[in-house]
């Protein structure tokens, strides 16, 4: 029997190949972006209650109501605007979920979809199965600031939807209020839907602004908003998220949830509508939280041949590891894995056409110290 693939440019991702690789050869992984330290003991107490609440048939298909609440308060504390409950806010199965239905919702057969390269690999798939076109943009390959000249070439009548991404995966980098302002004027008078990925939204350093598109009242009535429980609580295997829309993007948001997981996770919702509304203080101190880390890791990596680049958000450190090896990034991660136990993702899958001779490798750092200290013994040795 003959299938033809619908995804031909799509194989198993590189987070999967890179970790299967770690467990095979027992090296230290840095590669997947999760944290190997504790949830929040008020959050995983929460859990528990709400399953012996009795909590464990299905959600309503937005969210429950005490979580879309505790959403909307969290978001007026942090940016200043108030989401309506029932006709902004809904829960999904994790951002990836929200990224799928977003672009479901909107983008039709035949048009075309702007993303930033390097861009997190669910984008182009997602767009694919929609039966339209990725249209990549490259991001500067040493900043990883948006050209947003080079954006405005790239729109076309086809244009449909253009993504971002800040804190950006895998790079850090973040946009700032200029940037914002450069994406109002680019948008303005047009139909063009902007999907905005803010996963990261918590973690940011040295005193910056997440620039939320939500900040913006010209940007938050023509975007998707996403954003993830996992990242800002260390608990990404329970694959909880939302989207924020406009009411008009949400009515065709929620026709595509609806028919593609209905609702998520039950208890977990309960939780943290709980943890949200106990703990603010979670959220608001998580950047100090990793910027700790940060400047842990880049002072401990200092002391190799590996050189890092800054991190002005997110939990993840590019280093240029061109004073160790000349090998193309995929050969280099994998020989790094395999010869000296230390497992990292490489930059050329989140690029349509990687930068020639670019020598970079994207390392995590919401690890605790042993783990980050076993990693950095085996990288001073080279």
């Amino acid at each position: 029997m003959h299938i033809e693939t619908k995804l031909p440019k799509v194989g198993t991702t590189i987070f999967t190949v890179m970790s299967q690789l770690a467990a095979e050869h027992g090296a230290v992984n840095l590669g997947q972006g999760f944290p190997d330290f504790p949830v929040p003991s008020r959050l995983v107490d929460a859990l528990t209650r709400a399953m012996q609440a009795g909590h464990n048939q299905y959600a309503p298909m937005t969210g429950i109501p005490a979580l879309r609440r505790a959403i909307a308060d969290k978001t007026a504390r942090c940016y200043g605007w108030r989401p309506d409950v029932d006709a902004e806010i809904t829960v999904t199965s994790g951002a990836t979920e929200a990224i799928f239905n977003a672009i479901h919702a909107v983008v039709r057969a035949g048009e075309e979809v702007i993303v930033l390269d390097p861009c997190y690999d669910c984008y182009e798939p997602a767009i694919e199965l929609a039966g339209a076109k990725a249209v990549h943009v490259a991001l500067d390959p040493a900043t990883f600031a948006p050209n947003w000249d080079a954006v405005r070439a790239a729109i076309t009548p086809n244009t449909r939807m253009l993504m971002i991404n800040s804190p950006h995966n895998p790079s850090g980098a973040m946009f700032g209020a200029a940037d914002m302002q450069a994406l109002i004027t680019l948008l303005e008078g047009t139909d063009i839907v902007l999907l905005s990925d803010e996963v990261y939204e918590h973690i940011v350093y040295d005193g910056a602004r997440h620039e939320s598109a939500l900040l913006y009242p010209q940007l938050r009535d023509r975007a998707f908003v996403i954003s993830s429980f996992g990242k800002t609580y260390h608990c990404t295997g329970w694959k909880l998220g939302y989207a924020i829309a406009p009411p008009a993007l949400s009515v065709e948001f929620r026709k595509v949830h609806q028919y593609n997981v209905f609702c998520s996770f039950n208890p977990a919702q309960h939780a943290f509508a709980e943890m949200i509304d106990a703990e603010p203080e979670h959220y608001q101190t998580l950047g100090a939280f990793y910027q700790e880390k940060r400047n842990a890791f880049r002072e401990q990596l200092l002391s190799t041949r590996f050189k890092p680049l800054p991190v002005p958000g997110g939990y993840f450190q590019l280093v240029d590891y061109s004073a160790v090896s000349d090998l193309p990034d995929l050969e280099f991660a994998r020989w790094l894995t395999v010869e000296h136990g230390v497992t990292g993702i490489p930059l050329s899958p989140f690029y349509a056409r990687p930068p020639a001779g670019q020598r970079l490798l994207r390392l995590c750092f919401a690890k605790n110290q042993a783990t980050v200290n076993a990693a950095i013994e085996r990288l001073s040795r080279l």
